[in-house]
């Protein structure tokens, strides 16, 4: 049996998925499944939300892995195409791509596609990343339009730098810049990750595009889930292997870094980061087992952790849960100066999803 796996609750995907439509009723939903659908697992994920509008990944490879396993669902390139190959693939697969620099613009130009792609033209907005600015973006438009390798149906979007900081004087400014640049245009529009469907409900436009909420995770900085009614999707658990006496002076782990303060008691817990708990976590990172919160003590072996239990009653075999549930995995990144997206993204191949429906 494996000691340590993730649960991926579909349950709470769909119950989060129904949050997001109520918050933006108006809006069509692209759910961002890219990564691995943040870790959750692609294929799963994607079936499960045959009631999104549509799916968004980074790369083309992620668009095929869902086309090969069924997933019919509408699906958006949020990266785009890099050759010809794989604009080839895209219009083979019926994938939509997003298009956002001049050197994909020329090569998209360049193509004799024998089925026109929809594209998402890319505004730069003030992330600098990705990105046309307000003069080359028309100027692309326009030359979209014009092509027939593009489906008329065209979707103009940016994307949002500090959303999840509602009093970044940035957000106004990128917003600002964004109405004025397709103010003039009929398209439908997108600017709205979490973080922006959350705290800018004004912006939510045509498109909005979860990600990081659909799993069950607060995009707000110093908030959780709860406070926006959603659900853990993904449980990450773990089970005790021994129990220790550690007297008082003596030292846990590598590097010593932890001292007990007094006679006391360790859980050794299967987990670390051969598995993707995070290594960087601090003393005190809490650990559930058996409903009730222990600190993480020493630091984080590849394969165990250690956490103090003092006289509690813990035995070998008894479950640990890492994060989910009523441990917020924003919490637990907290502790070890990191953000949730990562610790889902760092789960490991030997960790066993779980998938619970």
């Amino acid at each position: 049996m494996d000691s340590t796996v993730a649960e991926i609750n579909l349950k709470a995907l769909r119950h989060n998925l129904e949050k997001i439509k109520q918050l933006a009723p108006k809006s069509n939903i692209v759910a961002m499944i890219k990564a691995d659908a943040y870790g959750h697992g692609i294929e799963a994920i994607a079936k499960a939300l045959t009631k999104a509008d549509a799916l968004g990944v980074a790369r083309v490879g992620e668009a095929i892995e869902l086309r090969k396993a069924g997933v019919n669902n509408e699906l958006v390139l949020m990266e785009g195409c890099f050759d010809a190959d794989e604009y080839q693939s895209a219009a083979e697969h019926n994938l939509q791509l997003v298009i956002h620099t001049q050197v994909q613009l020329e090569q998209f130009l360049g193509l004799e596609l024998t089925t026109p792609l929809k594209v998402w033209l890319k505004l730069d907005t003030g992330m600098h990343r990705l990105g046309f600015d307000s003069v080359e973006f028309s100027s692309a438009l326009e030359r979209l339009q014009q092509s027939k390798n593009c489906h008329p149906d065209i979707v103009l979007m940016s994307h949002m730098a500090c959303a999840d900081e509602a009093d970044s004087p940035l957000n106004a400014k990128q917003i600002e810049l964004f109405q004025q640049t397709v103010a003039d245009q009929s398209y439908p529009l997108s600017l709205a990750n979490s973080a922006t469907i959350i705290a800018y409900p004004d912006m939510h436009l045509d498109w909005v595009r979860p990600g990081l909420m659909l799993y069950g995770c607060s995009p707000m900085a110093g908030q959780t889930a709860g406070a926006h009614g959603l659900m853990p999707v993904m449980k990450f658990l773990t089970k005790v292997i021994a129990v220790k006496d550690v007297n008082k002076g003596e030292f846990v782990g590598y590097g010593s870094r932890w001292q007990a303060q007094k006679n006391t008691r360790i859980a050794v817990l299967a987990v670390g980061y051969g598995d993707g708990y995070p290594r960087h976590a601090k003393d005190g990172t809490p650990v559930v087992i058996e409903g009730k919160r222990y600190p993480l003590v020493g630091r984080v072996s590849m394969d165990m952790i250690s956490v103090e239990i003092g006289e509690a009653e813990i035995h070998v075999g008894d479950e640990a849960t890492l994060w989910g549930g009523d441990l917020p995995a924003e919490e637990v990144a907290g502790f070890a100066d990191t953000i949730s997206y990562t610790l889902f993204c760092g789960i490991t191949r030997r960790v066993v999803k779980k998938v619970i429906d």
